[in-house]
């Protein structure tokens, strides 16, 4: 027998020495009756400290960084200092597509033709964009291709080219995009919710227009880039099959020298504008309508983050074990997907949405459903088992937030940039634990007050006020402060109001 055939047959009759050990040891324990009566060794897992992975290189990028040779890849993702709200009035959609840009547009030596050959051809994979509030780049490449891939990835982002062909075709599917604004009950929700949330002036609802992307030129996008993108406002998280040692010092000589001084940011601004409490409607002829209520939250500093974070999961958060999906889909079939979100702000408050898409003529019965269970929320205090049963569910499945070293990283890269707690990992589960079913009361009521919420209901409104004729539910007895607001829609070139 040749070595290999040898060296397989021992492979064989290992395997299968494995699977013959499982089975007697599955066989010498007793199968319960029923699925609820089986029982689980306690998880036993303590998050990485971030400190283990930093390094910050000479040129002041902070990069965290981990060895993962599970497959032969590696992930560079970077998070940088700019966003959005940094663009000059009348330039809405500057940063946008300067982060677009960056990529499609070529770089010094490589037009952006070019550069998608040499990335195809190298089988890496390349992205950038700048959101709200950060800025990002990622490589994923073959270890193998390392050295070029990040030569190239480090010269796109430090002298990107902005081919002017690649910015006026974008600059004019933009502006095809922007007609199709009105089109979708989908986009128009999510779109006015956050106007009613955090109000016309907010940064994430300076919305481009065709004015301000006509105005938008090369040298617009090239000052951009100049003024916000240094290593010195870089967090990097690197994984992947290197040499951690190797892996510095080629980050090191890929950002070194890049001109400039660091650059300063000013702050993120922190102040909202809420609708005031009413009961918004906007006109769009579908066969469902589209329903968000809720009201400001708070930022993640908040000692209630953990509480409210508990109630959430039991109103609407956890899918189908929660109270408004058990009501409103499981029990009555009035939507497929019923719920609630709850986010907490990092620069500004965060938000508390309920939300649902129905049929027209019951919308308002499962408005009403949702209202009630936000009412019951804070009238009574939830159930031992749906507390006991929430927190096990936050607690167990804690550990999948670390469950790669490409997540890992990725956690303490976003958690630098954003200036989280060191100890909220540390000390999380422990202080979902200790949330008790008076704690979620306390919450609901000083947070999901009824008379405050902001309603937005998108949709055919006379086919909604029909009703189902099994329910007598008037939207008007619904609204906050009986106070019913119709809002037009927005011209999509222009984007304002008639």
């Amino acid at each position: 027998m040749s070595p290999n055939r040898l060296a397989l047959a021992r492979r064989l009759v290992l395997a299968v020495a494995v699977v013959v050990t499982v089975v007697r040891a599955a066989a010498a324990q007793p199968i319960p009756g029923r699925p609820e009566t089986l029982t689980f060794k306690p998880i036993v897992f303590e998050p990485p400290a971030a400190r283990d992975y930093r390094v910050v290189l000479k040129g002041g990028m902070v990069v965290y960084i981990a060895e993962d040779r599970t497959l032969p890849l590696v992930n560079v993702s970077i998070l940088v200092r700019t966003g959005s709200y940094l663009e000059p009035p009348g330039k809405e959609g500057l940063a946008g597509f300067t982060g677009s840009q960056i990529r499609r547009g070529g770089t010094k030596s490589l037009t952006a033709e070019q550069l998608d050959e040499k990335l195809d051809f190298l089988a890496a994979q390349v992205s950038t964009g700048i959101g709200d509030t950060q800025g990002s780049a990622s490589l994923n490449c073959l270890a193998d291709n390392l050295d070029e891939s990040l030569r190239i990835f480090a010269e796109m982002l430090r002298e990107p080219r902005f081919q002017e062909d690649r910015l006026a075709l974008a600059k004019e599917q933009a502006l095809q995009q922007m007609k199709k604004r009105n089109d979708d009950s989908g986009d128009i929700e999510h779109r006015e919710w956050n106007v009613l949330l955090y109000g016309e002036r907010h940064f994430t609802n300076r919305f481009s227009t065709a004015a301000s992307v006509g105005s938008i030129a090369r040298d617009d996008i090239v000052a951009f880039h100049r003024r916000w993108f240094h290593p010195a406002g870089m967090i990097a998280a690197v994984s992947g099959a290197f040499d951690r040692a190797e892996m510095v010092r080629q980050l090191e000589a890929a950002f070194a020298g890049w001109p400039g001084t660091k650059p300063v940011v000013p702050p993120v601004p922190a102040e909202i504008a809420t609708a005031p409490p009413a009961l918004y409607r906007i006109q769009k002829d579908v066969n469902q309508g589209r329903v968000s209520m809720g009201l400001p939250s708070v930022k993640r500093d908040s000692p209630d983050v953990y509480a409210l974070e508990v109630m959430n999961e039991i109103l609407g958060g956890s899918g189908f074990t929660s109270r408004i999906t058990k009501t409103v889909r499981s029990n009555e079939g009035l939507a497929y997907s019923a719920g609630s979100g709850l986010r907490f702000g990092v620069y500004y408050p965060g938000a508390f949405r309920a939300a649902f898409q129905s049929k027209s003529r019951t919308v308002a019965y499962a408005a009403q459903l949702v209202l009630d269970e936000i009412r019951r929320m804070r009238e009574s205090e939830v159930s031992a088992e749906e507390l006991d049963t929430i927190e096990k569910s936050l607690i167990e499945t804690f550990p999948s937030a670390f469950a790669s070293k490409a997540q890992t990283v990725g956690v303490f890269a976003a958690d630098e940039y954003t200036g989280r707690d060191p100890s909220y990992w540390r000390t999380y589960r422990e202080r979902i634990r200790a949330v008790t079913a008076a704690d979620v009361q306390r919450v609901a009521r000083q947070y999901l007050d009824p008379a405050k919420l902001v309603m937005l209901i998108v949709g055919d409104q006379k086919e909604i006020d029909v009703g189902d004729g099994k329910h007598a539910v008037s939207l008007s007895a619904l609204a906050p402060g009986g106070k019913v607001v119709v809002l037009p829609l927005r011209d999509p070139l222009t984007m304002r109001m008639p």
